[in-house]
């Protein structure tokens, strides 16, 4: 089982100038028909927190029509979310990245070495 920081009981978290901002001020509350429209509550929660990059490709295309993408974005970033994607967005200990970097040594670059 996955628990996302956003839902962590943090006294203080939500207040202040350094507040940041919870799911439910992003999907509305959870009994809400908004919420349950979303693409991320249609689709298997597991594809936003892959480590194939085909599935991750498929999480952040889904994420492409979502009428709450931009403040999944905002909230995730203020959130330092830890890993997923999240507003379109590919997500590794709170920064936004390109993609994952594949396990085990990188490939040779036979040009930088001018072989």
């Amino acid at each position: 089982m996955t628990v996302l920081f956003s839902e962590l009981l943090v006294p203080g978290w939500a207040e202040g100038e350094n507040a940041k901002i919870g799911l439910d001020a992003v999907t509305g509350i959870y009994g809400d028909e908004q919420a349950f429209s979303l693409p991320c509550h249609n689709s298997s929660p597991e594809i936003y927190f892959s480590e194939k990059s085909d599935e991750i490709a498929l999480a952040k295309s889904l994420c492409g029509g979502c009428p709450v993408k931009r403040e999944c974005l905002k909230g995730a970033l203020s959130r330092q979310e830890p890993c997923g994607v999240w507003g379109g967005e590919l997500f590794e200990e709170g920064k936004v990245i390109a993609q994952k970097r594949t396990p085990g040594r990188p490939r040779l670059n036979r040009e930088l070495i001018g072989a």
